[in-house]
């Protein structure tokens, strides 16, 4: 069953849980599509969010900024596949906004998954391969929706279709799930475990103002400070932030890399980095208990470099904890070390 929540609620039980899988951030891309005359699919999965200049006019018509098809299809649906950015994932829910899509709205859409092993096989697939993730549903003019099933797809995918009904327009499309990693079989290959194609997540964070916590577990150094973790500036004395990342996998930490690439004149004065071994998110105590075992005590950083802290507790840990001192910006967190088998 499908259910229609809240932006507050999809954040609590989707966002702050899983990856959103297809976005071009972690690597998603389009591979197919039916349309895109007035404005480029591939809108639908990029990070920022759609804004709209109502004097911009192209060749096709008016200027959008995100997916729009020609009126008057004559099939039943529009569509786009994407290819997932990780190796696979079972799937929870989606975010479909039609921001600024008004009168041009797509009017219904639906979700559909498959498990391929090369993109080419798209071409020859049967129909009834695609399995439903999301059932046709109602969208609204210029607004967010959200999605959410009741519970995980029993099977895992790597490419995703997006229907609307007939035609229309749609802005940005999340569809959020649990990555299924491809680990090497060797246990002493050493791997981040923060990274989110082996499974990390962010779960927990003070402050996101000007950048989202999910990036600190995104592959690469980025391209600027937007694609970073930063918090507002804090007045009060004593002041920390901070941001929990479930780890892919029970993991015994060899180093800790925390790279504060193109934060310059804002990057943290200190950090330390904390973890700790549970069993779900829900036991994971609060950034101030003393159940957190220190790895990385108080240590001064510097603008725009990697800063590498080698660990050597021996413990094996499922979750860890960066706080920063007082405020600022990091571009990405790297955990590496062994899967320890359960």
């Amino acid at each position: 069953m499908v259910v229609k929540v809240l932006e507050e609620q999809f954040k609590k039980d989707v966002v702050y849980k899983y990856t959103d899988v297809i976005g071009e951030k972690v690597g998603g891309r389009v591979v197919k599509l039916s349309d895109e005359w007035f404005a480029a699919a591939e809108n639908l999965i990029k990070p920022k969010a759609p804004i709209r200049d109502a004097t911009r006019f192209t060749h096709a018509g008016a200027w959008y900024d995100g997916w729009e098809t020609r009126r008057h299809n004559t099939a039943e649906a529009d569509f786009v596949i994407i290819r997932m950015g990780v190796s696979s994932a079972k799937l929870i829910g989606c975010e479909v906004d039609t921001a600024f899509f008004n009168g041009n709205h797509a009017p219904h859409i639906s979700v559909e998954a498959v498990h391929l092993d090369d993109d080419n096989e798209i071409e020859t697939l049967p129909e009834s391969q695609w399995e439903t993730v999301i059932d046709k549903v109602e969208c609204g003019p210029s607004q967010k929706h959200f999605f959410v099933r009741d519970g995980l797809t029993s099977s895992s995918y790597t490419h995703v279709r997006l229907r609307m009904y007939p035609d229309g327009g749609i802005a940005r499309f999340r569809l959020y799930g649990s990555v299924i990693p491809i680990y090497p079989k060797n246990v002493a290959t050493v791997l981040d475990m923060a990274s989110v194609k082996n499974g990390g997540v962010a779960i927990r964070v003070s402050d996101q103002h000007f950048g989202s916590a999910d990036n600190l577990v995104l592959p690469g150094r980025g391209h600027d400070m937007s694609d970073g973790w930063e918090t507002k500036r804090s007045r009060e004395p004593g002041h920390v932030d901070w941001v929990v990342i479930r780890l892919g996998a029970l993991t015994k930490i060899s180093q800790i890399v925390v790279d504060t690439a193109h934060f310059r004149g804002n990057f943290p004065q200190k950090v330390n980095v904390k973890a700790i071994r549970k069993s779900s998110d829900e036991e994971v105590p609060a950034h101030d208990s003393k159940e957190w075992e220190l790895l990385v005590p108080d240590s001064k950083t510097g603008p725009h470099a990697e800063h590498q802290y080698d660990v050597s507790s021996g413990n094996a840990y499922s979750h860890v904890l960066l706080t920063i001192i007082p405020d600022g910006g990091v571009k990405r967190v790297r955990v590496f070390g062994n899967i320890v088998p359960h």
